[in-house]
């Protein structure tokens, strides 16, 4: 398939070498220099969230060109200009190296929706496909924040608590290895310790008392989500 990616940032750069990787004849393009895309039938926009419905409406190609934008919470409507059109947005964090980035891609979970050459794309990588509506896509994104981004802040907060003991967040990854194995094997509520679980608010209580005020808002949300999830199990 040709493919032409609009963007050369890091989901640009990664799509880029991961789709050729796999046979398709790519054009990597930036986002000003749009004069050779519509030679590609399908045409990504990895370019930022602000910047798809201006980047769409500035491209200049024939009916039959799919347009799909990378952007896990946007709509598909924002390209409904086109006559084809969708949304590929790969479930896995695009940091580091391009290369690294590009390796993720293969066997990722893709959401698509939008014409079905976005679905061919995402199996070509070996990718699994969820097929959401815009109505979901808000909802299905902040799930995708809470996974990534809020655990990498937690571990932050980690991080802050551990030198007040002295300590640092390398001797607590391990402990996070197990209780995300743990979550996979027997779900949230299957895999639930600690004190907020068991009520033992004199130890909560401790902890507030011993780790910096900076972290005593988030440690009391996550702690009363926890007695939620013990109360419930959900």
């Amino acid at each position: 398939m040709k493919i032409a990616i609009v963007g050369r940032g890091r989901a640009g750069h990664a799509f880029a070498l991961a789709l050729r990787d796999v046979g398709h004849d790519v054009l990597h393009v930036a986002h000003d220099d749009l004069s050779d895309v519509a030679a590609a039938s399908v045409v990504l926009l990895a370019v930022p969230d602000d910047a798809i419905e201006e980047i769409s409406d500035a491209l200049v190609i024939p009916p039959s060109v799919v347009v799909a934008h990378l952007a896990g919470s946007r709509p598909t409507s924002v390209l409904s200009r086109h006559a084809h059109y969708g949304v590929l947005h790969p479930l896995v964090p695009l940091t580091g190296h391009a290369l690294d980035a590009a390796a993720r891609l293969h066997g990722a979970v893709f959401s698509v929706a939008g014409d079905g050459a976005l679905a061919e794309i995402a199996t070509s990588l070996g990718g699994r496909v969820l097929e959401l509506t815009d109505e979901q896509r808000a909802a299905y994104h902040a799930a995708a924040c809470v996974t990534a981004n809020h655990l990498v802040a937690l571990m932050a907060s980690v991080s802050e608590i551990a030198e007040t003991a002295g300590l640092s967040l390398a001797d607590f990854l391990p402990l996070a290895d197990f209780a995300l194995d743990d979550v996979r094997r027997f779900g949230p509520a299957g895999a639930l310790t600690g004190p907020a679980a068991r009520g033992d608010d004199d130890t909560i209580s401790r902890h507030l008392d011993a780790i910096p005020v900076t972290e005593r808002a988030a440690y009391l949300a996550l702690s009363e989500r926890a007695r939620r999830l013990a109360a419930t199990g959900h």
